[in-house]
């Protein structure tokens, strides 16, 4: 499974397929409890190419924190595959939330160039 960005189209008439950009080809989905729960914590790193996956039946309000987290992550929430915020959260301190379906944890610079409004989906490579 992999996580691909498709950015806003600018206008153009380029392919909106040039466009499209893997974040991530290492991913894992949070499908119990406890992997939701613990989340990245208590991991010293993670690879440039991975992401935590939580994905959920419906777009409610979600959060994250930092908590026992020792390295700066982005963070994307995403409803129906629109990015609805995109978020650089520091290790121990920050905490957001956001409604979304589908939440995504990177690590810190993978989701540059993502930005509200983007499509994120995950698909099999």
């Amino acid at each position: 499974m992999q996580l691909v960005h498709e950015p806003i189209s600018g206008g153009d008439s380029t392919d909106e397929r040039d466009d499209r950009r893997v974040l991530a080809t290492d991913v894992d989905i949070a499908d119990s409890l406890l992997s939701q729960t613990r989340g990245l914590m208590f991991r010293r790193s993670i690879p440039d190419d991975y992401a935590l996956a939580f994905q959920f039946d419906s777009a409610e309000v979600r959060d994250v924190h930092m908590l026992f987290v020792f390295f700066s992550i982005d963070a994307l929430w995403v409803a129906d595959g629109v990015v609805q915020r995109v978020e650089r959260l520091r290790p121990w301190l920050s905490f957001a939330r956001a409604e979304c379906d589908l939440l995504v944890e990177l690590p810190a610079g993978a989701a540059d160039g993502v930005e509200s409004g983007d499509r994120v989906v995950l698909e099999e490579a």
